[in-house]
């Protein structure tokens, strides 16, 4: 089994959803992840998301739009959220292509700064194939491809993150107590473990930090 991650944005400054568009607009609202995305027998969609900030305004936005069938939230600060919604026809055929091809899409989906959609693809180079067939004709959202490579099933999603040497220097720091308070462990006692020099781990502990911080709040 294959992974692919893309970003998925809109074409045209426009939304993926005249919904979503709405809710992205209003900056009392913060979106931050799906967790669950279904399209259901009756073409409609069932979608478990995640937020921040104004509860209260979006229960305005959901009440108020013609695309919500129905809809209950549950939180407060970051607060989660059942739809039941009517999709555009990009969404729909977004969903029918994973629903009737080997395409798992990976889950949480986290949104970008920009709100646009990072999302990971499981599958084989043959579903790829019908994916990026599916991202040409539809005019209105770009695929940009971020990484991709053999999926490695019992590993979490931060091992595609970070380089196996950053992996085995985190580990390492982590072992000697580099992060506990107070400090147990030098950059040099880290390079003496792992034989390399205090200045290489400082670079490889930056950017599996740098790295593993972004996916966390992204």
């Amino acid at each position: 089994m294959r992974y692919l991650t893309v970003i998925v944005k809109p074409d045209g400054g426009g939304g993926f959803h005249p919904l979503g568009e709405e809710l992205s607009d209003d900056p009392s609202i913060n979106r931050r992840a799906i967790h669950h995305i279904e399209l259901l027998d009756d073409e409609t969609v069932l979608l478990f998301a995640e937020a921040s900030g104004s509860k209260e305004r979006y229960d305005q936005i959901m009440e108020d739009s013609p695309h919500v069938i129905s809809y209950l939230t549950a939180g407060d600060e970051r607060w989660m959220a059942v739809s039941h919604l009517e999709p555009t026809e990009g969404v729909r055929r977004s969903l029918e292509l994973q629903r009737e091809s080997l395409l798992v899409i990976e889950t949480p989906i986290h949104f970008t700064s920009e709100d646009h959609l990072k999302v990971t693809y499981l599958g084989t180079d043959e579903t790829f194939s019908k994916l990026y067939e599916y991202a040409d004709d539809m005019d209105q959202l770009t695929f940009d491809i971020l990484k991709m490579g053999d999926y490695t099933a019992d590993g979490s999603s931060f091992d595609r993150l970070i380089t196996s040497r950053q992996e085995e220097v985190l580990e390492a720091a982590v072992d000697l107590g580099y992060y506990r308070d107070p400090r147990q462990a030098s950059l040099e006692d880290i390079g003496d473990a792992i034989g390399i020099a205090p200045g290489t781990v400082g670079e490889h502990l930056r950017k599996a930090e740098e790295r593993v911080f972004t996916e966390l709040v992204h």
